[in-house]
Parts: C-alpha cells; sequence; structure tokens
C-alpha cells in the first residue's frame, strides 16, 4: 500500500517494554470527488504511522513535508478505560520513494 501526504505531526522516538525503538508520526491524505449535486468535496484523512528503523530518519520526518510512504496496514484493539472495546489501524512504513523535496 502506498501513501503520499503530508506528514501532520512530527516523528516521535519511544521504546518498547523489549527495549526497541518505535517511531511514530502521522500523514495527512487530501482527496476530492464530486457529490451528488456535482460539487467539489475536499477531505483530508490522517493517518497513523509507525516504523522500526533508525531514530536518525525521525529527524527529517517534520510537519509540513510531502512523503510517499510504502508499507502495510496493522489493526490493533484494546479495551479503554471505560471497558469499551477500541480498534485503531496504524500504517507500519517499509520504505519510501523520493518525491521533489522528499524525505529519504
Amino acid at each position: 500500500m502506498n501513501i503520499i501526504g503530508r506528514v501532520a505531526r512530527n516523528a516521535e522516538v519511544q521504546s518498547t517494554a523489549s527495549g526497541k525503538e518505535v517511531v511514530n508520526f502521522s500523514v495527512a491524505v487530501n482527496d476530492s470527488y464530486k457529490n451528488k449535486q456535482g460539487e467539489r468535496v475536499e477531505q483530508t484523512e490522517f493517518f497513523d504511522c509507525a516504523f522500526w528503523l533508525t531514530p536518525k530518519v525521525a529527524k527529517m520526518l517534520v510537519k509540513g513535508l510531502l512523503v510517499e510512504l510504502i508499507g502495510r496496514v496493522s489493526a490493533s484493539g484494546w479495551i479503554d478505560r471505560d471497558g469499551n472495546p477500541r480498534a485503531t489501524l496504524i500504517f507500519m512504513y517499509q520504505a519510501s520513494n523520493r518525491l521533489p523535496g522528499v524525505v529519504a
């Protein structure tokens, strides 16, 4: 799966319980379509992203940067404080292609 969009939140490096470092950030992807009335509708989807690469790359992933990411979607579920089931999808970053002015 490929995602082309702009970094919406600066990357953050966190450590797992086992000591591995994971980099978390989000990407905003703009889309548009025409509704039944023929009007153009703009919408933005946000993707939570994570990767296990070197944290040095995290410094390059700053808000506003245009990126093309290659990866897969991973589902995660949990029970919140109120006992309600919750779920999220996370884009697991595997590689990126260079776009003009884009991260390595």
